[in-house]
């Protein structure tokens, strides 16, 4: 009988350990940013074995930034790989989109998702975290956001950042002798003016 009161007592405290160790509920969002992806710029760089840099661009993406209740934001980014363009070159366009890069007939999407940061970090430059998927692959990666060359970034001037990915980590190791493991992203973000109170 003291065995199982001993048993019955250890797993009480198992299940109370659980309980402590659930994550803490998310903070609600208290209102949404959307990117005007008229003004803004998604695009991407990779350079070649012999130092060329090739330039490519997302013709089409979409992102927020929620503005959680504690004064955080948050960032998501969605870019479709079906229109991904090297301007002025169709048949790299075409590499680009096929089964050796972005595979985009598979996976139309490229996503990121930051965790919360504070605002701070759009005015002073800094990094965000975040998770990123491509070619249905998911892993941490940062974004380097450049400091602010005006007071409303996102508004009257660019918020930019860059984000570097080894592209081997995705499956896209093809051309290696060729091309160089590590692709940029860039993004030259503003937002849509929010609605007046």
């Amino acid at each position: 009988m003291a065995a199982v009161r001993a048993v019955l007592g250890w797993l009480a405290l198992l299940a109370a350990g659980v309980a402590c160790a659930e994550p803490p509920a998310p903070v609600p969002v208290a209102r949404s940013l959307a990117l005007d992806t008229a003004q803004s710029r998604f695009g991407f760089e990779i350079r070649t074995r012999l130092g060329q840099r090739i330039e490519g661009v997302f013709p089409r993406f979409e992102g927020r930034i929620e503005v959680l209740s504690d004064g955080r934001h948050q960032v998501h980014l969605r870019m479709f790989t079906r229109y991904v363009e090297i301007p002025g070159k169709p048949r790299y366009t075409g590499w680009m989109r096929g089964d050796e890069f972005f595979d985009a007939d598979r996976y139309p999407v490229v996503e990121f998702d930051s965790v919360p940061y504070w605002p701070e970090v759009v005015d002073k430059g800094g990094a965000i975290e975040g998770r990123l998927i491509l070619r249905g692959v998911s892993h941490p990666e940062t974004l380097r956001v450049e400091k602010a060359e005006c007071p409303r970034a996102g508004y009257d001037c660019d918020v930019v950042s860059r984000g570097n990915v080894q592209r081997g980590r995705y499956g896209m190791d093809s051309w290696q002798l060729a091309l160089s493991d590590r692709v940029t992203f860039v993004l030259r973000a503003r937002l849509s003016e929010a609605p007046k109170p």
